[in-house]
């Protein structure tokens, strides 16, 4: 009678070395663009988008009668310098400075 056969497990070495690199390599090229344009569209909406965050962190904090507002608070203080950092990519400005923590 024959044994069946384990399934091959992958080692954490099938994904290290060259393969991984070149791997990220190709990721990134091909996600420039997007990663452009995300940046554009941040610079060109960013008053809308604040606008959004702010509403939606209004909209979470009455949901939630307060209960978290100190979290949502800093949830939105992160989404916000999120969205000046992918704003300020391609200006060459420098990024403003993260909420302290």
């Amino acid at each position: 009678m024959r044994q069946a056969k384990a399934p091959a497990s992958r080692s954490a070495g099938h994904f290290e070395g060259r393969w991984a690199m070149g791997f990220l390599d190709t990721l990134k090229t091909k996600l420039a663009p997007a990663r452009d344009k995300v940046s554009g569209l941040a610079q060109q909406h960013g008053d809308k988008i604040d606008h959004g965050i702010e509403k939606a962190a209004r909209v979470v904090d009455q949901k939630t009668k307060g209960k978290y507002s100190d979290k949502i608070e800093s949830g939105t203080d992160r989404a916000r310098h999120a969205v000046d950092r992918l704003a300020h990519r391609n200006d060459g400005s420098a990024p403003p400075e993260p909420p302290a923590a």
